[in-house]
């Protein structure tokens, strides 16, 4: 009992943590790399899967976070910023946070994707009334992975690892926040 309400209480705390960082970097350099490490992950993507190109290009919107950081030993988090395109066009910035508990032990870092479906589904997004959890839906980006996609309550999420190594058996979830306007 005592171990149960020690998980709740850590997790509650790190869910309070998490939202508290920024959703826009600071300033203009850094807003700037943003968007570069952003096109760049969708580059990369596209060129290991070159059928993402199309679920991109079709879909009303889609959120890109080059880098989610992710830690857990019991009780993990995750975090990560990126920036939402509408029409291939950047409009926003946006960030990620998770917080899980259950039998996970590492550490690893990856980039997510979330392509809308419509633009109900980006409102929705930008509105702040999204949630999920995301390795129930996500996609791992392979070859033609991106063919094989299909949209969950509007939605498809492609994730590519880039390093580190987890065990994880939890139960949790995504929470995104968004901040609208790409200006300096």
């Amino acid at each position: 009992m005592i171990r149960t309400y020690l998980s709740i209480l850590a997790t509650t705390m790190l869910l309070a943590i998490l939202p508290a960082c920024a959703t826009a970097p600071a300033t203009t350099e850094g807003k700037t790399d943003m968007r570069a490490d952003s096109d760049a992950a969708v580059a990369k993507a596209e060129n290991l899967d070159p059928t993402l190109t199309k679920v991109l290009s079709d879909a009303a919107g889609y959120a890109v976070f080059p880098t989610v950081g992710k830690g857990a030993a019991g009780i993990g988090g995750a975090y990560g910023k990126g920036v939402l395109y509408v029409g291939g066009t950047p409009v926003g910035y946006c960030d990620l946070s998770q917080a899980t508990i259950g039998l996970q032990l590492g550490g690893q870092g990856y980039t997510e994707m979330i392509a809308f479906q419509t633009p109900d589904a980006v409102n929705n997004f930008k509105a702040g009334n999204f949630a999920f959890d995301a390795q129930a839906t996500a996609v791992a980006l392979k070859s033609g992975a991106g063919a094989d996609a299909t949209y969950q309550n509007g939605v498809a999420v492609f994730t590519m690892d880039e390093a580190g190594l987890m065990y994880e058996a939890s139960i949790g979830g995504q929470k995104f926040t968004y901040q609208d306007g790409l200006g300096q």
